[in-house]
């Protein structure tokens, strides 16, 4: 467990495993910047022997101000991602983690989707008697208003086909007709005492992140702003899929810059082990401080 003042933040896995080539993601990487990040690529971010990187799924369980918030909800059991044979048709133990550390789905209070990409929404719902209802009952679910639009368009579009393999229609689609789904739209909004919602466009075209203040200390929950911490010593290289490339790189340094000059503790939403640390402003350019 995390402490930043008086919030307590525990990560909530999913997965962590080796996913996609290094150098299919990260094309332009040197044989060179592979000798020399792999004291700290190996084992935590990078698997030798496969060859690809380690991307954690969790969710970061934020407790602060007398409220139960789950930021992020990765993919969902029993999910098709044919796609992605790492994620596909899981069967993960995620509500017995949530209970483990005392928390039921009925004692959440708020999700916040840093963005709806598929690996970010998936336990917003669970499948009862062949229907999709919300997995947290009591919850109040924060949305990006341009990220509904978008993937809303992409969903209706027959070309398109379901919007993220299906899982908008599953796992936004439903919270949005419950009447459980909170809209932010543009920059800076206010949730509450402690958490402040900002623009971070670029990954999708309503991607978000989440500043957190306490007692004088801060937190930042960033989504994928980065996946890797590749793109903290290189802020210009994207993760492939991305609904603007030089949005994403501008939306990058926006908050690499935030989490240097407030000293924040930064969550990412796929970072390895220690999965949080902070972010160092250099001569020329970025250095993370993620130590296991």
């Amino acid at each position: 467990m995390f402490k930043v003042g008086e919030a307590a933040i525990t990560r909530i896995e999913e997965t962590f495993l080796p996913t996609y080539p290094l150098r299919t993601i990260f094309p332009e990487i040197t044989d060179a910047q592979l000798e020399e990040y792999m004291p700290w690529m190996a084992p935590h971010h990078y698997d030798p022997k496969s060859g690809c990187i380690l991307l954690s799924v969790h969710s970061w369980l934020l407790k602060v101000g007398g409220q139960t918030i789950l930021i992020d909800a990765c993919c969902g059991n029993n999910k098709v991602k044919p796609g992605r044979p790492f994620w596909h048709m899981l069967n993960e133990p995620y509500l017995a983690r949530l209970a483990a550390v005392g928390v039921k789905p009925e004692d959440v209070d708020v999700v916040m989707c840093t963005h709806l990409h598929h690996d970010h929404v998936g336990w917003n719902t669970i499948n009862r008697d062949g229907k999709w209802v919300p997995t947290f009952p009591n919850a109040r679910y924060v949305f990006s208003r341009p990220d509904v639009d978008y993937f809303s368009k992409i969903d209706a579009d027959p070309k398109e086909g379901p919007a993220e393999l299906g899982t908008f229609r599953e796992c936004v689609v439903p919270i949005l007709e419950y009447g459980k789904a909170d809209l932010v739209s543009g920059g800076a909004h206010r949730l509450n005492d402690f958490i402040e919602i900002d623009s971070a466009p670029g990954h999708s075209p309503g991607h978000v992140f989440f500043k957190l203040e306490s007692k004088g200390e801060r937190a930042a929950f960033v989504g994928d702003v980065w996946h890797h911490l590749l793109q903290v010593h290189h802020p210009d290289w994207n993760f492939p899929k991305n609904s603007d490339v030089n949005q994403a790189r501008a939306s990058r340094r926006k908050v690499l810059d935030h989490c240097a000059a407030t000293d924040a503790l930064v969550f990412p939403g796929h970072v390895g082990l220690p999965f949080a640390g902070r972010i160092e402003k250099t001569q020329s350019g970025y250095r993370p401080h993620f130590q296991p």
